[in-house]
């Protein structure tokens, strides 16, 4: 209650000014909540950021830690893409870009089997373990995707096509397609994925949805390089890199709760 008290008094009973709190989502917060983001955050402009996030999405106090570990707030607006050069509509490029981090946490991932066969079947186990702990990819991923399948069949022309995560965004209003890879980002991977929004876009997207958008998750890439050949892709597609339980440091790894108390807790939110 002390610190409470002296983080937040300050700012009571003073001049307002551009960017302040809005005082309406902030005491729609339980004081667990706040705790949370008073003891895992330091600056104000992050505070306030979980403190409207908590109150638009009525996240609860375990989604809540997972964003903050997950480092939201730094990575938000961070993600290598086309979208202002492929999107017309610029509200809904910056909010594309929002919408997706430069870099995702899949601690759930086991990688003790990678490597041991071709790229094709690394990347399907890293799919199937993807699928299997769809909540918890989710939770990491951002706020209002919903999970539609994985390899999602489209086709055009006779060619048959599967895409291997599709998700809708609500707040964006569009088809998501995602592309796993286990290796370095290579230039290939930006034209099979302008394929499949281009098939999205003309077979499977309704017409009150905006156009559909790409992303290409892989283990590491030349950021300059990226951005120097996605210049020329007509459709909107972002690049991002993910971390596996095994790219953790000790220090990370020791921090995280057990998995086991972890998946009683998910139980438990289930059956409430």
């Amino acid at each position: 209650m002390r610190q409470f008290y002296d983080e937040w008094s300050p700012y009571v009973n003073r001049q307002p000014v551009a960017g302040d709190i809005d005082w309406n989502e902030f005491i729609s917060l339980g004081f667990t909540h706040h705790i949370e983001i008073l003891s895992k955050t330091k600056e104000i402009s992050e505070r306030l950021f979980y403190i409207h996030e908590c109150a638009v999405r009525a996240w609860d106090k375990y989604t809540l830690r997972e964003y903050i570990k997950s480092g939201l707030y730094h990575k938000q607006g961070n993600l290598p893409n086309n979208f202002s050069d492929t999107l017309s509509d610029t509200q809904f490029a910056v909010k594309a870009t929002k919408a997706f981090k430069d870099n995702y946490l899949l601690d759930f991932i086991n990688t003790e089997n990678l490597g041991e066969a071709s790229e094709d079947i690394d990347e399907r186990i890293i799919e199937n373990q993807t699928v299997n702990n769809i909540k918890e990819f989710i939770i990491r991923f951002g706020t209002d995707f919903i999970f539609m399948g994985n390899q999602y069949r489209i086709e055009a022309a006779g060619e048959e096509m599967f895409i291997d995560l599709l998700f809708f965004n609500r707040e964006l209003n569009c088809l998501v397609a995602v592309e796993l890879k286990t290796g370095k980002f290579k230039p290939s991977y930006l034209g099979q994925l302008n394929t499949y929004l281009i098939i999205l876009d003309d077979k499977v997207r309704k017409e009150h949805e905006n156009p559909s958008v790409g992303l290409i998750l892989c283990k590491d890439m030349n950021k300059a390089f990226m951005d120097y050949v996605i210049r020329d892709y007509e459709k909107p597609l972002g690049v991002a890199t993910y971390k596996t339980y095994k790219d953790m440091s000790d220090e990370m790894k020791k921090a995280l709760p057990n998995v086991d108390d972890l998946r009683k807790l998910l139980v438990s939110e289930e059956q409430e």
